[in-house]
């Protein structure tokens, strides 16, 4: 395998959620807590990142340049990952910053990156533009692309899937949100790996089902062929459900106003409105319309994102029907 630094807080654990299982009376449900990877917060990109950061250490690199949006939860721990390793840390980020940083985007800040801002569709030529700029001033950079989503990078979750055969719980079902791709990849990789035969579903964040059926499969077939594996995936086998996009990126809808409340009310557990309170949303709805066998378990993999909750733009109305909540 990748080389690989340790700084994860791993094995992050597996837990029931019985009363979320009462309280939407379908399968019984667990949860992977890759909230708790440890790194300024965690999520699951902490896993990634034990990867890339060894290919830029291995590579020279001094300083980390990556993407995403103005609540980002991949750039927080890419700059966390950074800072941790004495690299400097450039940020590109797309979407309208708040008068005063707040949420992630503070401790994008506060961790000490450089940001950089630009519109959504000029994000590629805004990141090469940063890079030629970094390495004419001397420095030795390193991209990660947006979700850490690369060969590299997915080998986190392969060792990830690794990883949870060791631990008790047999899931039918594994889901998560899906978005740049990596994580998905990583997981159909270590499910081959580890013998595992249940279904890995993701839930589209804002990507057409046949568009992240195409990039995930291209993308586990690289990352076997990185290990010196003749595999490969086909957009057959990866399971995707876009019906839940709702009004696109980072728009939280009432259906992720009520997945965060649920979970949090059932289980204590933090959602963030972007990708596990969408994914919430749609494990809520597909449950309720009886796609999945009572008899079966499922596992909910929480990949972080709590600081979102915190983003001036939602708080008002994650807060709205609150006092009627039951």
């Amino acid at each position: 395998m990748k080389s690989r630094l340790h700084f994860a807080h791993l094995p992050t654990p597996v837990e029931p959620m019985p009363r979320l299982s009462a309280a939407l009376q379908g399968p019984r449900l667990f949860v992977k807590r890759d909230d708790q990877t440890g790194l300024a917060f965690g999520g699951n990109k902490t896993r990634k990142l034990e990867y890339l950061l060894a290919d830029a250490r291995e590579q020279g690199a001094d300083t980390l340049i990556s993407a995403g949006a103005i609540q980002s939860n991949h750039c927080r721990q890419t700059v966390a990952a950074a800072t941790r390793f004495g690299m400097d840390c450039t940020l590109v980020l797309f979407g309208d910053p708040p008068p005063t940083p707040d949420a992630n985007h503070l401790l994008h800040f506060l961790l000490g990156a450089q940001v950089v801002y630009t519109q959504r569709e000029l994000i590629n030529e805004k990141l090469e533009e940063v890079f030629q700029k970094a390495s004419a001033e001397g420095k030795k950079p390193y991209l990660i692309p947006y979700g850490g989503s690369n060969p590299v990078g997915a080998m986190g979750y392969v060792n990830a899937m690794l990883e949870l055969a060791l631990q008790d719980v047999r899931p039918d079902w594994i889901i998560f949100p899906s978005s740049s791709g990596g994580t998905q990849a990583g997981m159909l990789v270590g499910a081959r790996l580890s013998g595992y035969r249940g279904k890995i579903l993701g839930i589209s964040v804002d990507e057409p089902a046949d568009v992240l059926r195409a990039n995930v499969a291209r993308l586990a077939t690289q990352t076997t062929t990185a290990m010196g594996k003749d595999w490969t995936f086909s957009p057959d086998e990866v399971l995707v459900n876009d019906a839940y996009t709702g009004g696109g990126y980072a728009v939280m809808g009432q259906p992720e106003i009520e997945a965060i409340q649920l979970f949090a009310r059932r289980e204590a557990l933090l959602l963030d409105p972007v990708y596990t309170g969408r994914c919430g949303a749609g494990m809520i709805d597909l449950i309720r319309q009886g796609f999945f066998d009572p008899s079966e378990t499922l596992l909910f993999w929480h990949t972080g994102g709590g600081p979102a909750l915190f983003a001036s733009r939602y708080q008002s109305r994650l807060l709205e029907g609150l006092e009627n909540f039951s």
